[in-house]
Order: C-alpha cells, then structure tokens, then sequence
C-alpha cells in the first residue's frame, strides 16, 4: 500500500481551456491573469494541480494544437511574466500548474519548419518527413489526415511531399532525427525550470512513424478514409517505449514531475503499456467516455481498465476539450442528480481523477450554427460531427452579461441558460452542483481509504445500483450509486453497520444503518463502515 503523499497521484486534476475560462483583457479570449484571478476558487473546490491547453504562440489553425514556439507565450494569453506569475501563486495555493505538450507536430509557422521547406539541403530539413513522390507519381503511400484528406502535402518549391497526421498546416516531426529528440528533451527541461511540475503530452503515441513508410492495410470503418485502414505503420511503433524512457529519466531529475499521456487512437491494454517506472506515470484511456449512464456498462470499462493497468495507478476522466460535456451527455434536462452520481463515481474510484472546467456546475455543450462553426473538423464534416466548440464555451461565472467571462465579445457563445448556472448561483446553494463537488472532493482529500485504498466490486440485488468498497488500514467506505430515477430497496452487507458519509440527497447524516436501505433516485450515498 502506498503511503507517501504525491499530488498526482492523490490529488485531483482540473482542465482549463484557456481561451474559455477568465478574460481579463476584454479581448474576448481567456488568459492567463485571469486563471490567476480565479485561483482561490479553485482552491475552495479543492483541486491540486491545472492542466492548461495549449499557451504557446500559435497561428490557431487548431486552436494551439499547432505550436510556433514551443518555449514562448502566446500575446494573447499574457506574457513569461505573466506565467511566472500564475506559477508562484498557484503552488502558494497548493496547487501545481500541468503544460500540455504538443511534440509530435508543429505548426507549419513554426521557425523549423520554414527553414526545413526552404531547401533541400537545409540542415533542418531532415526535423521533418519529407519523401519523393511514389515511382507512378502521387503520394509516397497511402497514409490518410485524421482531419481529413492524404496525410501526405505536395510542396512544389523542392519537390517531394511533407506528412502531417492532423491538418497540413501541423506537419509532423521527425522523432528519428537525435537532434529533434534532444531539443524535445529540453523542452521538459525549460518548462521544468519554471515551475512546471506536470505535463499532459498530446498524441504522444504518434511520434513514430514506420521507418520504410510502409502503406496501412484495408479495414472496415467510419466515414472517413483514416477509418478505412488499419494502422499499423503510422503510429503505436516500437521506438517509441526508448523516447518515454528518456522523457522519464527527464522528469526523474526533477521533484515529483509527472507526465500523462493522450494515447491516440488505443486500447485500454495499449495505454496501459506506455505507463510504468520507467515510462509516463500514466495514459489516459478514454473508454469510460463512450459509455452510457448505466451501471453495468461504467462498471465494465472500469475493471476492464484495471486489469489493463495491473499494478499501475489508474486515472479516470469524463470530460476534456475534445468530447461532448458528461452534462450532456448523462442530464436530464437541467436537472443535475445523474451528474451528482457521475460526481461520486469520477471521485471515489481509485486513481487519479480529472475534471475539465465547468464540469462542476454543470456546464452543458452550446449548440452551434453551421455557419457559426470554429473547430476545422466541424467544418469539414457537418452534419455528421458538428466539431468539438459546444464543449469549449465560456466558463459560467456569473449572471450578468458575458456571464462575468469577459467585458468584450467572447470567441465562442455563452450557453443561452448561463444566468440561471453558474458558479455564482450554485455557490449559494447548499444543494446545488458545485456545492456537492466541494463536499465530495473535500471528503475524499480527508479518507485516506478514499485515495489510496483498495478497490472492490461489492454484489447488490438491484441491478440499477453499482456498489463498491474502498478500503484502508482500518477504514473503509461503501459507495452506492443509484442509476435509476427511480427509489431502490436494498440490503447492506450482513454483519456490518453503516454511517452515511455524504448523501447528493437530504439524508440524517449520523444514523447508523444497518440490513435493509432505501435509496432516492439518482442517489449517490457513500457510507463508512463501523
């Protein structure tokens, strides 16, 4: 059992999308004085650490997935000062600031890659792949974008084809090249020896590339050409374990660094493999995320996470900037109670759990005008998958106009049904959203047995009721989640009596409670034993 405390291991994860959360600016964009404006209010949820998207300068072809300057700031979000600034704070609050890393492209503005396209016999040339066209003419094989079209791009100036596995404008890295892997080394280094504690690593699984640039086989799949392949060549390739390797030692040198990965495109067994001691102290496995508000189902991909992982610590995510929001997902309407249970599920399993903002309160996906749209992947394929910009509107602080996000015009529409949630409102209500968040995470922060206790599955009669144990020396918590709307009987564990913890109903809150239990609703009930 582990006892020393690590903050990623044992605290909770918070996602900020920079762009939507506080704009201090009236420039419509969110910045990073207005995270550090916000900073006790995330310490009062109780969160340790912020994983920020992207705040390189980038051209926004990708919503600074496409980095130009992979150790500045983008003006729009502030200034290095600025930066240092948020740091100081934040670890003062006790809370550590986590980079998203995006190293297996650059944007095509990126000093590199203008210097790489420039010539042939440039010195940086070879930081990217660059290939002859095939003997017949055409693309070198038959690699597709994930956003659309060949992942090959014909550059007429010298002659031979660049790949990007995203949009043209993020041509891929040459991770092969020693040089390109010493300056991505250093670029942990630099963000380190600010104060950086944490990275989020996008697509890190990408950074390989066959080296024969072999064609992918045929398969049966979606709508776009990338679906009709299996990809055996393009990413999940065995150089990468040695990059991860180096990338930990990296950390290594630091106090309690850490590194979780986006693994594009894998099973659970697949991101489970590039975590351990000697790679990315985690993956993140997203099949959670496609599952539907039913026991059983959670209950599956849960297990079925463990067993990938072993011995590894797990992480557990609902939300981020690429899926639609659990609140539309799981809601009913504007009623939260399936949102408290997904609450007390994200917060009492075991492993590392991580929140995008907003979720808090509820935020729900805007709905956006096909003309309207921002996100390039919406674009191109409306009506069948409107984009990922319902799930990175502004953050909801306040009834007033703008919803206290900005004083200008915001960059993505505010929910219609912002003046009746918000952070404002729900902290005034004892029953709200945001108030039963604070309350499950403060309890978790006190329940060692609710960090780095033992997980087990626990038989109920009622199928619409999950039920778990966590235990720890000699504490342990029963967690029972009702996923019907409607109220259960049930039977307690024989032998044992019971304390409610905390209840998302009205519940007295130190009566013992032994054989039979009735449960509301959409209740979720987390009681200690003894």
């Amino acid at each position: 059992m582990q006892q020393q405390s690590l903050w990623w291991r044992d605290g909770v994860i918070y996602q900020i999308y920079p762009r939507s959360f506080n704009d201090t600016t009236a420039s419509g964009i969110g910045d990073l004085n207005g995270i550090t404006e916000k900073l006790s209010y995330l310490a009062d949820l109780g969160v340790d650490a912020l994983w920020l998207s992207p705040i390189n300068p980038s051209p926004d072809v990708d919503f600074g997935y496409d980095v130009a300057d992979y150790r500045g700031i983008d003006p729009k979000f502030g200034t290095m000062k600025d930066f240092d600034r948020l740091v100081k704070q934040a670890n003062r609050a006790g809370i550590q600031i986590v980079l998203d890393l995006v190293l297996n492209h650059t944007s095509d503005q990126h000093p590199w890659f203008l210097a790489s396209r420039s010539a042939r016999d440039n010195p940086l040339r070879d930081y990217y792949l660059w290939r002859d066209p095939a003997p017949g003419g055409g693309p070198p094989n038959n690699w597709q974008a994930v956003f659309g079209g060949p992942g090959w791009e014909w550059d007429e100036a010298t002659g031979q084809y660049y790949y990007h596995m995203f949009y043209k404008e993020q041509p891929d890295l040459n991770w092969r090249n020693p040089k390109v892997r010493q300056e991505m080394l250093d670029v942990f280094r630099f963000w380190l020896d600010q104060g950086v504690r944490g990275f989020r690593l996008d697509v890190f699984n990408v950074y390989f590339k066959d080296k024969r640039f072999r064609d992918n086989p045929f398969a049966l799949g979606g709508i776009r050409p990338f679906d009709l392949q299996r990809h055996l060549y393009d990413f999940n390739q065995p150089e990468l374990v040695g990059v991860l390797q180096d990338i930990r030692n990296v950390l290594d040198g630091y106090d309690a660094a850490y590194a979780i990965g986006e693994t594009f495109l894998s099973t659970p067994e697949k991101a489970a493999e590039y975590a351990g001691p000697d790679r990315l102290h985690a993956c993140f496995n997203f099949e959670v995320t496609k599952a539907r508000y039913h026991p059983q189902a959670l209950m599956r991909r849960i297990l079925a996470w463990q067993e990938a992982l072993g011995e590894k610590w797990p992480n557990y995510v609902f939300n981020n900037h690429d899926v639609i929001r659990s609140a539309t997902r799981y809601g009913q309407g504007e009623d939260d109670q399936r949102l408290k249970v997904m609450a007390a599920l994200l917060l009492t399993l075991r492993g590392t759990p991580f929140l995008y903002y907003g979720e808090e309160i509820g935020m729900r996906d805007i709905k956006v005008r096909r003309k309207d749209i921002l996100d390039p992947i919406g674009k191109r394929y409306w009506p069948i998958y409107p984009g990922r910009d319902g799930c990175r509107a502004p953050m909801q602080w306040d009834a007033s106009p703008q919803s206290g996000f900005t004083t200008g015009e915001p960059w993505l529409p505010l929910h219609p049904g912002y003046p009746a949630r918000n952070v404002e409102q729900q902290s005034s209500d004892p029953s709200s959203l945001l108030a039963f968040y604070r309350q499950l995470i403060a309890l978790r922060r006190a329940q060692p047995a609710l960090i780095q206790g033992d997980f087990a599955p626990v038989a109920i009669s009622k199928r619409s009721v999950m039920a778990y144990r966590r235990a720890h020396a000699d504490d342990a918590f029963l967690i029972l989640l009702n996923f019907s709307s409607v109220s259960q009987s049930l039977s307690l564990p024989a032998g044992r009596s019971f304390t409610p913890a905390l209840s998302s109903h009205p519940r007295p809150a130190d009566q013992p409670l032994t054989g039979a239990l009735q449960m509301s609703g959409n209740e979720a009930l987390i009681l200690r034993e003894g």
